[in-house]
C-alpha cells in the first residue's frame, strides 16, 4: 500500500528523503560520472534528462507495486546529497521489495552506503512491513557485492550471461534477506538503525 506520507528517513549521519529541485546538479554530476554509470543501465544524465525524472518522482510513493520510488541520500552535516537509493514493490509479489543504491565516488569507502542500506531496512522490514528483500549486482562490481555482503543479505543466485549489457553479455548475483533474517541480526549486533524505527525488540 503507498506510503504517501513518506518524507524522510534518518541514520546518524544520513538523511534519505523526497527530492528537490535543488538536487537536481549533483544528481546528474554524480550519475554522469563514468566510474558510478559503469555497472548501470546508464552512461549520462543530462539536466534534462535529471529534471524529466525528479518530476516523475514527485508523483510517486513508496511501496507501490511494479515501479522504482527513488530516495536522495543527503549527508546530514554538509547539507548536500551524495547519492540515492530506490526501493521497487515487486508488481506481481508486493510482500517483497528489491533494492538499488548509488553512491558519489568521492563519498564511497566511507561506510555512507552501508548505513544507507540499513536504513532501507530498518523502512522496508518495520514501517511497510515486507517478508523479503532483494538486491542484484554485476558480478564484477565488486565494491556493490562487497557492500550487499557486509549488510548481512545471502546470495541467493549466480546468473551467468543472463543480460545482454553495453555491448557484452553479463554475469548477476542476486541477494535477498527474509525479514526474520533481519530481526535475528539486529537483535545480535548492534545495527545502524533510523530513529523513526527502532531496532525490533
Amino acid at each position: 500500500m503507498a506510503d504517501i506520507d513518506f518524507a524522510r528517513l534518518l541514520s546518524p549521519r544520513l538523511m534519505l528523503r523526497r527530492f528537490r529541485s535543488s538536487d537536481l546538479v549533483p544528481f546528474c554530476g554524480h550519475r554522469s560520472d563514468p566510474r558510478v554509470a559503469r555497472y548501470q543501465d546508464w552512461e549520462s544524465w543530462s539536466e534534462e534528462d535529471g529534471r524529466q525524472f525528479l518530476e516523475r518522482q514527485t508523483t510517486l510513493h513508496p511501496d507501490v507495486p511494479g515501479t522504482w520510488f527513488q530516495m536522495a541520500i543527503e549527508l546530514v552535516e554538509a547539507g548536500k546529497i551524495i547519492g540515492d537509493c530506490g526501493l521497487h514493490t515487486l508488481a506481481d509479489r508486493p510482500g517483497q521489495v528489491e533494492i538499488g543504491i548509488t553512491m558519489a565516488c568521492e563519498h564511497q569507502g566511507k561506510g555512507f552506503a552501508t548505513e544507507a542500506v540499513n536504513c532501507l531496512f530498518d523502512y522496508v522490514f518495520g514501517k511497510i512491513a515486507k517478508h523479503r528483500v532483494i538486491a542484484v549486482a554485476d558480478t564484477r562490481n565488486t565494491p556493490a557485492v562487497r557492500l550487499l555482503e557486509r549488510v548481512g543479505m545471502r546470495r541467493e543466485g549466480h546468473f551467468i550471461e543472463n543480460i545482454w549489457f553495453k555491448g557484452e553479455w553479463g554475469d548477476e548475483f542476486q541477494y535477498a534477506m527474509l525479514e526474520r533474517e533481519w530481526r535475528a541480526m539486529a537483535a545480535s549486533q548492534e545495527m545502524l538503525s533510523c530513529p523513526a524505527h527502532p531496532k525490533p525488540r
